[in-house]
């Protein structure tokens, strides 16, 4: 799996913290819990000074164990759409650090370093070829996974923000990242809708949750109403730019078809056996 990132998701152990003793008068429990550093693909800065992860490069989390396996089959927390939340909550040390105030770049290289602990690096997915169409189940190696760069020539506010011109317009549109509490909101957007047979709007609801102003135009009626009418150039461009300049760990995988030979630039698919394997 051909990689140019250097920082390898997971990996970055210290030895002097690897693990953390369970305190108890039980000697059955006298043993240690391994624990591991996994890489931050923000390295820290965009969350605020009072944040535990202000700077951080790494987070502490401990290996699954039986606890969140049972919070990932959990048919009411599956029900609620927040198994995996719940069970990301539970394996990250610093309990003052809260998933739902993650970046999605971070809460994504936690995840997949706690898929890696619970049920090895090893994971099947079904890929489609998009020359032939031909459909195959290929296995990925997750340690092989790394964070992407942040390009360190992109200019960011003091808020975490960054800016881009749009070709068509020409104004300058101020973007944010999103974190899993708004990915969450979009999501949920998405779905009400598809349940009230309502037309889907993911595109614009996505760029209503990026977009922080319009040619420092912040209030959000305005700055919705642009969204509505934005020319399509427009908002592919954002959606390129937010691609390139969000943190986040590197899925790009190259796979050839066993049926045509041809090579196809892909990311690595994520299906329901992702954190439940068979």
């Amino acid at each position: 799996m051909p990689r140019n990132n250097q920082d390898r998701l997971v990996g970055n152990k210290k030895p002097e913290d690897e693990s953390s003793p369970i305190q108890s008068d039980n000697p059955l429990l006298n043993f240690v819990i391994p624990t591991e550093f996994v890489a931050l693909p923000t390295k820290g800065k965009f969350y605020p000074k009072e944040h535990p992860l202000h700077d951080a490069e790494s987070i502490e989390i401990k290996y699954m164990t039986a606890k969140e396996t049972d919070l990932l089959t959990s048919k009411t927390l599956l029900k609620k759409g927040v198994a995996v939340d719940r069970m990301l909550q539970s394996v990250i040390l610093d309990k003052n650090i809260q998933v739902k105030d993650l970046y999605v770049g971070d809460k994504n290289s936690i995840m997949m370093a706690t898929r890696i602990s619970g049920f090895g690096n090893l994971y099947r997915g079904t890929i489609t070829c998009r020359s032939c169409g031909t459909v195959s189940e290929e296995e990925f190696d997750l340690s092989e996974v790394k964070v992407k760069e942040i390009d360190e020539t992109i200019e960011y506010s003091d808020n975490g923000t960054f800016f881009v011109t749009l070709p068509r317009t020409k104004v300058t549109a101020e973007l944010k990242l999103l974190t899993g509490d708004d990915e969450s909101r979009v999501m949920k957007k998405t779905e009400k809708k598809k349940k009230l047979n309502l037309p889907e709007s993911m595109l614009t609801d996505l760029l209503k949750a990026i977009i922080v102003s319009i040619n420092t135009v912040t209030e959000r009626s305005a700055v919705e109403e642009f969204i509505d009418v934005m020319p399509a150039l427009d908002a592919k461009h954002i959606r390129d730019e937010y691609d390139k300049m969000r943190p986040d760990v590197d899925l790009s995988y190259q796979f050839e078809c066993g049926t045509c030979e041809s090579i196809n630039d892909i990311n690595i698919p994520f299906s329901v056996n992702f954190f439940w394997p068979d």
